[in-house]
This record gives structure tokens, C-alpha cells and sequence, in this order.
């Protein structure tokens, strides 16, 4: 049967309004009318079924064996790749390789002792880890290995459980338990899909983390560098700086004429410098060496992991910590390449690869091991075409451990620290921390409060402030939305803010106004409405056309995604009781309240609450219908 809007032929200007009027309702029964937005356990077999999607062994679809090589596919992505390798690949990615090589020999060396650990545990760690990334990672320039950042950290934080002085084999154990504690927080990250969590650093809490971080590796290293017998284990620039002091107020026998040697090539430098010591024999002398590095394949280390001891909780805390460290820097400087070279980085393939490799690396002698910004941006530089400059960098660096440890006996401990200082200034972005201060001062202030976190105290509470003050932005936002008073945009049938735009027309009698948060709840509820009121209040006054109670007419609360701005997503009771008291107090006024597209989730709960009823049903699809269901 036709509609009698189909059989009956607007003439007059009343039919057209009474026309426009009827489509306005029937449009607003579309917003009323919705169907039951989906509840927790829709969401929750959601999930599942998108698990199920995901893991291809799940979806018989394509049947056992097929599903079986996709899964393998997807877990180790070089079966993807791995087929259609070339021979011109391996030219570059040898180069690459051995380029990356005589960069981390003695860069892990080094940072072995950063984490007061033997020298030979920065080499084992990158030997293995490596060699797993290359078969299960999806970044194609990152080169994986030993990091001051962790380093630091690692010693900073495990040295308060056990003295790595007193006592470095227990001290040892507790770092390889820590490294398999952190790699079963990042496959898990990774394989649950968590990998938000990692934002929980801000980009402006790792500059400023990383800025603190590097100038205490370099006041760190003077120990090395100055070959000062005594030193400090705290990590702050107030104790370290009395520390140096104090060494110069009781010196020692020292040969400093070979410390200005500058590490321009790393293995070229430590090359020639444990040469120049074994010639002029300058360790009788006051110059400190390495000495026994041990070398060979990477002992099994299942047996030194600690569970069961009193230490486990704390090591388990480290360990988070640890991984979310390790996962931010490398996943910050895969996406980086990642974007130059024009694909797309998986996040959690990346969680799970760096996962399993400390996994396995902790049971071999590995400690904590992740994207390096220096040695990544020099394997970019030699060319790489794949991961396989990691696995040539891992064998070049086995062989090393085979045939050239005792070649090192020598290696002046000056040299080494001159080669982790010299990595330090890529750590240091003045100008990124200066383009933060220019677009977001609360940004600012994480980095300057991480910054100063670490220079002042302790790693962990530079992250800690880092993290704190990151929070309590989101917080502020939270309980504080901003409220904004629209108008038409001439030409069009947009309205925005009036401040944004001066060229926004505002209709006599009709407040319009957008609340800019994601979510009304009890943290903000009561200050959004009495932003409204307040904005009410003043609407009337600076239109000096009579009192608030005759001037404002109707107010608007837009909410929709149609808007310039950011639609309200969802509400809840503490929210939904502000509206009813707004509209109360806007009664007592003679001023209608209007809501213009609210999302599913919003309308469902206002009209379990039976908030509809008492606003007359006054809710539309857009702000201009809602205008136009009124004659003003």
C-alpha cells in the first residue's frame, strides 16, 4: 500500500512546513528506536571470534594442514620472505652485517659492564637473541643486541636486591631472571594483544627518559674513563658527581695520555688500544684492562634462573618494567625505519619476537636484549635489505667469541667507556624536547619531570614521575571538559565553534553548546554541567537583549560525530543524573534542553533511565533538525 506521502502532492508553504515537520519526527523515532546496543558478553564472544580469525589453526576453513603452514607463517615470518631471498639481498646484507659487527663487539663489551655484568655476557646476548628475532621479527633494519638504556637499568634496580660487588655470580643469577621475567611480559603483551600498554610511556616521558638516562651513562662511564678504583653504584648525578670528587681528592697512579684516544671507528679504536697496551705494557702502569673474557658457545644458563628464592616478586617487578622499557625503544625505532622504507610494522609480531628471544636468551647466558637507535640507524645506513644483517652480525660476533677473546686480555677499560660515551649524544633531543614544549606544555612537563627523575634520583622514579604526571593529564582532561558554544558556518550546514571560527553565525534564542569528552561520568559530571549553566548565564548577558529567564530559549547539547569535535562515546549514571539536573535547573528558567545525535550506547542508557520522556523526546539526528522542530 503507498504512503499517503506518496499519493498526496505538497502545494502550499503550511503543507511543505507540515511535511518537513513529519519527516523531523520520523527521523527522530530512527534515534528512539535503535536496537539494544551489544552488552559485556557480546563483546567478549566478539573477542573470541576475532582470536579465532587470527590464529588460522582455529578456522578449519582452510583445513589442518593449510591452517598449520599459516600459523607457522605468521609466527615466524621469514617462511613469508625466506623463499624469495636473492643473492643481491645477501650482498648488501653481508656488508651490513659485518658493518654491524665491528660496531657491537665492543659496544656490548661495554655495556656488559654498564650492567655489572662480565664482559663476555654483553657478547653472548648478541649472539642468540639475534638469531631468533631473524626468524620470528618483521622490522627489516633493526639490529638487535645489547642497549645502554637497559643496561643502566638493569644494574640500577638489581643491585638494591643483591650487591654486584659483594656477591657477582648471585648477582648474575638474579639478571637472568629478570631477563626471562621480562621476555614472558612481552610475548605475553604481544599474544594477548596488550601492547597499549606500552603508551603508558608518553612520547615526551621517553625523550625525557632518555635524555636523564644518557647523561647518567656518561657520568657513569668516568669510572672507566679516569680509572677510578672506587666508585659509586647509585645511579644519580648528585652522588656520582661526589664520588668524582672524592676520587680527585685521593688520586691514584694513572697514565691518563691515552684516554683522549677518540673512538671514531669502535673495533678500529679498540684494535689499536689494546695493541698500544700490550706494547708499552701500561696496565703495570695504572691503566685498567679488561682482562679474561670468557669465550666459546654461550653456556646454558636454565639452571642459575632463580623462582624460588625470597627475591622473586621484586625480580618480577623489575622484569615489567624492563620489558616496557625494551619494547618502547625498539618499537620506536622499527616504526621509524619502518615509515622510511615505506611498510608496515606489526606491534605484537614485534612483543612476541622480542619475548621469545629473551626467553630463549635467558636460558643461554643472554641478559635483556632490544632495538638498538645507534647500531639500527648504522645497519640502515650500510644498506640492509633484511633481518639477515643480524644473523651475519651474530656469526661474525660467535666467531669472535671462538678465536679472538684472548685477544682482548689487553683492552684498556678506558676505551670501552669512551665507546658507550660516544653512542650517548643520539640519546639527547634538544630539539624534539624543544618542539614538545612548543605544542603541549603538560607534555613539557613529563619530559622535564622524567628528565630530571633520573638525573636527580633513580631510574625507576624518573619513570614514575614520567608515568604520574602522564596520568594525571589524562585525568584533568578527563574531569575537566571543555564546553564550546557553536554557530552556523556561513554556506553550509556545519556549525562550529564560535571562537574558533568568528565567521559563525549564532541564532537569537538558541544556545548551542558541544561538550568535549569522550565520556560524562562521576569525575566530570557536575563540572561539565555547571560549565553549561555558567555558559548560559552569560549568553544572556552579553546579548543584552533582557534576563536569562527570557532570553535563551533553547539549549542545544550537541553530542553527535557529525560536529568538529570529538562526539561523546559513552555515559554513566553519575553523568546521566547531571543531564537531569541541568534540564531541571534549565526548566526553572523557561529554557528547553535538546540533544543533537547521541551515540548508541548514550541513548540506550537515557532511555533506560527514562531521561527521554522528561526532555519531551526532544532528541534529533542533527542540530539543524533540532532547530528547525522549534519555531522561534
Amino acid at each position: 500500500m503507498a504512503s499517503p506521502l506518496n499519493d498526496t502532492t505538497p502545494t502550499t508553504d503550511e503543507e511543505m512546513a507540515d511535511l518537513g515537520r513529519h519527516d523531523c519526527v520520523e527521523r527522530v523515532q530512527w534515534v528512539l528506536n535503535t536496537p539494544t546496543p551489544p552488552g559485556l558478553s557480546r563483546e567478549f564472544i566478539g573477542t573470541a571470534v576475532s582470536w579465532r580469525n587470527k590464529l588460522p589453526f582455529l578456522n578449519m576453513q582452510s583445513g589442518l594442514k593449510g591452517g598449520l603452514f599459516s600459523m607457522l607463517k605468521a609466527t615466524f615470518p621469514i617462511l613469508s620472505w625466506g623463499p624469495n631471498y636473492k643473492a643481491n639481498q645477501f650482498k648488501h646484507d653481508l656488508l651490513a652485517g659485518l658493518t654491524l659487527a665491528s660496531l657491537c663487539i665492543p659496544q656490548s663489551i661495554g655495556y656488559a659492564t654498564l650492567a655489572k655484568l662480565d664482559p663476555q655476557y654483553g657478547l653472548y646476548t648478541s649472539v642468540v637473541p639475534p638469531l631468533i628475532y631473524a626468524v620470528m621479527g618483521t622490522s627489516r633494519e633493526i639490529a638487535i643486541g645489547p642497549v645502554a638504556v637497559v643496561s643502566l637499568l638493569l644494574s640500577s634496580m638489581v643491585q638494591k636486591v643483591q650487591d654486584p660487588t659483594a656477591n657477582p655470580i648471585a648477582y648474575q643469577k638474579l639478571v637472568l631472571t629478570v631477563t626471562f621475567f621480562a621476555g614472558a611480559f612481552q610475548a605475553a603483551f604481544g599474544l594477548f594483544r596488550s601492547g597499549f600498554l606500552i603508551d603508558f610511556l608518553s612520547h615526551a616521558a621517553i625523550v625525557g627518559f632518555m635524555a636523564g638516562a644518557a647523561i647518567v651513562i656518561g657520568l657513569q662511564q668516568l669510572k672507566g674513563l679516569l680509572g677510578i678504583s672506587h666508585f659509586t653504584n647509585k645511579t644519580d648525578v648528585v652522588s656520582v658527581v661526589k664520588a668524582l670528587c672524592s676520587s680527585f681528592h685521593h688520586p691514584g697512579k694513572k697514565n691518563r695520555k691515552l684516554f683522549w684516544l677518540p673512538a671514531i671507528a669502535p673495533l678500529v679504536s679498540v684494535i689499536l688500544a689494546t695493541l698500544i697496551v700490550f706494547l708499552t705494557k701500561a696496565d703495570q702502569h695504572g691503566v685498567k684492562i679488561v682482562k679474561h673474557i670468557k669465550g666459546g658457545l654461550n653456556p646454558s644458563s636454565v639452571h642459575q634462573l632463580q623462582f624460588n628464592g625470597p627475591h622473586v616478586g621484586e625480580l618480577a617487578k623489575i622484569g615489567l618494567i624492563v620489558a616496557i622499557i625494551a619494547l618502547t625503544e625498539a618499537i620506536a625505532v622499527g616504526r621509524s625505519f619502518a615509515a622510511i622504507k615505506g611498510y608496515h610494522l606489526d606491534g605484537n609480531k614485534e612483543m612476541v619476537a622480542m619475548g621469545f628471544m629473551n626467553i630463549i636468551g635467558s636460558l643461554t647466558s643472554c641478559y635483556v636484549a632490544t632495538g638498538s637507535f645507534s647500531r639500527t640507524a648504522v645497519n640502515f645506513g650500510a644498506g640492509v635489505e633484511t633481518v639477515v644483517s643480524n644473523v651475519v652480525m651474530a656469526i661474525t660476533v660467535f666467531i669472535s667469541l671462538e678465536l679472538f677473546t684472548k685477544l682482548l686480555y689487553y683492552t684498556p677499560v678506558a676505551i670501552l667507556a669512551s665507546i658507550i660515551l660516544s653512542a650517548l649524544p643520539g640519546l639527547i633531543d634538544i630539539n624534539e624536547a624543544y618542539n614538545i614544549w612548543k605544542v603541549d606544555k603538560l607534555d613539557f612537563l613529563a619530559c622535564i619531570g622524567a628528565f630530571l627523575g633520573v638525573l636527580f634520583a633513580t631510574v625507576e622514579i624518573g619513570l614514575l614521575v614520567a608515568i604520574t604526571i602522564s596520568f594525571a593529564k589524562i585525568i584533568l582532561i578527563s574531569i575537566r571538559p571543555g564546553t564550546e558554544t557553536l554557530g552556523r558556518l556561513p554556506g553550509s550546514d556545519m556549525f562550529g565553534d564560535v571562537n574558533q571560527y568568528p565567521m559563525a553565525v549564532k541564532t537569537p534564542g538558541v544556545l548551542i553548546m558541544r561538550l568535549k569528552s569522550a565520556l560524562l561520568c562521576f569525575a566530570n559530571s557536575n563540572f561539565a554541567r555547571e560549565r553549561i549553566m555558567k555558559w548560559v548565564i552569560e549568553e544572556a548577558k552579553d546579548s543584552k537583549l533582557g534576563n536569562a529567564e527570557k532570553t535563551i530559549q533553547i539549549v542545544i547539547l550537541d553530542i553527535s560525530s557529525k560536529s568538529l569535535g570529538n562526539d561523546l562515546m559513552d555515559i554513566d549514571t553519575s553523568g546521566i543524573a547531571s543531564l537531569v539536573e541541568l534540564h531541571k535547573n534549565l526548566g526553572s528558567n523557561s529554557i528547553e534542553l535538546a540533544i543533537a545525535n547521541p551515540r548508541w550506547q548514550v541513548i540506550h542508557k537515557l532511555k533506560l533511565a527514562n531521561f527521554v520522556p522528561k526532555i519531551g523526546g526532544r532528541v534529533f539526528l542533527s542540530i539543524g533538525e533540532a532547530m528547525a522542530s522549534f519555531s522561534i
